[in-house]
């Protein structure tokens, strides 16, 4: 069909001429009332982005000399985040002479891995990135 006939045709019916695959030989069009597909559109898409499951990483900053109380408190704290669903990444920071006691912010780590081991488990290991030592932990899915 010509381009001016399907053009009348859409006129007669009051409705838009879309072209839906332009590259096309011919082009391949459509006549549709374009107003109410753009409607329909952002409303599937509004649909989609309630079905979505936003994940935020939250981050607890520890350091390699850290008391009992205040691990447990920190520990307390990513517990919260992991019941929420949020993953959580646990940071280390080693300062001045500390770097040289590596293993000690292990230690660290390890305990306050078994803290929250309830909730969460490890989605990547301990690991030294320069003078920081992070771990990401994720939330159990029961």
């Amino acid at each position: 069909m010509s381009a001016k006939k399907a053009l009348e045709i859409a006129m007669e019916k009051r409705l838009d001429l879309v072209k839906i695959a332009p590259q096309a030989k011919p082009p391949v069009c459509r006549i549709m009332d374009f107003g109410k597909y753009k409607y329909e559109l952002s409303k599937k898409e509004k649909e989609a982005k309630k079905k979505q499951k936003v994940i935020n990483v939250k981050e607890v900053r520890l350091s390699p000399s850290i008391e009992e109380h205040d691990l447990n408190v920190k520990a307390n704290h990513a517990i919260k985040f992991l019941e929420s669903g949020d993953k959580v990444k646990v940071t280390i920071r080693f300062r001045g002479r500390e770097v040289g006691y590596v293993e000690l912010g292990q230690k660290v780590m390890d305990r306050f891995t078994e803290l929250v081991s309830e909730v969460g488990t490890v989605e990547k290991k301990p690991v030294m990135e320069g003078k920081n030592m992070t771990m990401v932990l994720s939330p159990k899915n029961n």
